[in-house]
């Protein structure tokens, strides 16, 4: 296996480990400047079991394509401009996956935010959401 990791898969797993560091590190200090030390916890941050579950299939995934397809790790303009985690890396079906399940979030959480928006600002959102889109397709 240390010759299908290559200086290409090195770098590509350590951008993503420092992408996903200085995201968490960065969430967490905007956290306490807004809300205060005391009210920011670890149930705080933006990690859940379904995100390190995501973060374990998406490895899972890395590993075993570098095994089975070592040259699609060389790939190294897409490791570069890094989009996203499972763009970092590589992984095609984490992609394809990771999409539809953010969009399904999205399609549950837009109506119940919306729910509570209306409540608080009655008329008011109503006018405003004729105006403006979702921005997530097919959400209205």
């Amino acid at each position: 296996m240390t010759e299908n990791f290559s200086y290409t898969a090195c770098r590509q797993l350590s951008q993503m480990f420092l992408a996903i560091l200085f995201f968490h590190s960065s969430e967490y200090v905007i956290a306490v400047n807004i809300h205060g030390r005391s009210n920011v916890t670890l149930k705080s941050l933006l990690i859940s079991k379904a995100y390190l579950l995501a973060m374990v299939c998406s490895l899972l995934e890395y590993f075993a394509e570098i095994v089975l397809f070592p040259g699609l790790k060389e790939i190294w303009w897409i490791s570069n401009s890094g989009l996203a985690m499972v763009i970092m890396l590589c992984n095609p079906i984490s992609t394809i996956a990771f999409a539809i399940i953010v969009w399904h979030f999205f399609y549950k959480r837009i109506p119940y935010e919306e729910f509570f928006l209306r409540q608080f600002f009655g008329s008011e959102y109503e006018e405003y959401a004729q105006l403006v889109p979702s921005g997530v397709p097919f959400v209205k």
